[in-house]
């Protein structure tokens, strides 16, 4: 505060000009404070991936709503807003809910045996041996060859009449000659057409899901292990209650990725059975594709592919929540 000559109060001019410069002195004081400093360079940083997210997910993802909510078809420039009648067809389809529930029934049973063969995996692995390496190496293969590869060589094992499968099952005596009724016929039967396809995926994905095991395992210390054998622990103990806990992040992971993939898989399907025979091994993906990109309803197809976001957001939520909430 600024003193008058006489000792009084302070000179009108003085507190006039005091007001104003504590004012700028407050606005520059927040821009520079260590907070608005950390926060401008952490959403610096962010900004690629924000950008890089909105063009490639949220940009698809607005575009595949509108198609979805208009008349939209191959050739034809304009659409239409139709709003919820392409969502009100396919609910009304009897072909859309086969397709719902082969979609839910491939991919729970499906997790349910790449979880016991992923786990089997893992701990043979863990187990030491010759030629640890090279099994290591062989075992990703399933997961790494191209999937039209893979699936048309399976294709010729599950042929009508050559059939390595069948082959086999006779020689031990499983199922009957060729030409008799015992004599299954893998992509021509309905329920055979769909354990097939299942099949087939579990041999794709098992291998990655005994690796993300094998990651987890490895990342326990010996040392915890080692303390639980000497309190006198069993193996199923130390496996449920000390193993698990720990390498529950990496399991949800691989969990969110391994149903993410399963669901969204269309290759097996497609190059198997297209759907058939009579639309008994149709998922969402291939109906989809058949009615938004062969029969060209782009949105009618649009709207079907868009019933896989309700069936995975509550999935990834509840993972995602409870890595988070373990994190802490």
């Amino acid at each position: 505060m600024t003193a008058s000559p006489n000792g009084g109060e302070p000179e009108g001019g003085a507190r006039a000009a005091a007001v104003p410069i504590a004012g700028r002195a407050g606005v520059r004081a927040w821009w520079r404070t260590p907070t608005a400093r950390r926060l401008a360079f952490g959403y610096t940083l962010l900004s690629p991936a924000i950008l890089y997210v909105a063009l490639l997910v949220g940009a698809p993802f607005l575009f595949s709503l509108y198609l979805a909510v208009s008349d939209a078809s191959v050739g034809d420039p304009f659409a239409e807003f139709v709003w919820l009648e392409n969502f009100k067809a396919a609910w009304e389809s009897p072909t859309f809910w086969i397709a719902l529930r082969n979609s839910i029934l491939v991919t729970v049973v499906a997790a349910i045996f790449k979880s016991l063969l992923g786990t089997t995996l893992a701990f043979l692995l863990l187990q030491p041996f010759r030629g640890k390496k090279l099994i290591r190496g062989l075992v990703v293969i399933p997961f790494t060859v191209p999937s039209a590869v893979s699936v048309l060589g399976w294709k010729w094992m599950y042929d009508s009449q050559f059939s390595v499968v069948n082959w086999a099952l006779n020689r031990v005596g499983l199922i009957s000659a060729y030409g008799t009724e015992g004599w299954p016929i893998w992509l021509g039967q309905p329920h055979l057409a769909l354990a097939a396809i299942i099949a087939v995926n579990v041999w794709r994905s098992f291998p990655f899901t005994a690796i993300v095991l094998l990651a987890g395992f490895t990342a326990v210390p010996q040392e915890v292990i080692d303390a639980a054998k000497v309190d006198g622990t069993t193996f199923m103990q130390r496996f449920r209650f000390l193993v698990i806990p720990m390498i529950a992040p990496i399991l949800f992971v691989g969990l969110l990725f391994d149903t993410v993939f399963t669901l969204s898989d269309i290759s097996v399907v497609l190059l198997l059975t297209n759907g058939g025979p009579g639309n008994a091994t149709q998922i969402l993906p291939t109906l989809a594709y058949q009615i938004g990109i062969l029969a060209g309803a782009l949105g009618r197809g649009a709207a079907i592919s868009l019933f896989l976001f309700p069936l995975l957001l509550p999935a990834m939520i509840l993972l995602l929540r409870n890595l988070k909430r373990r994190e802490w």
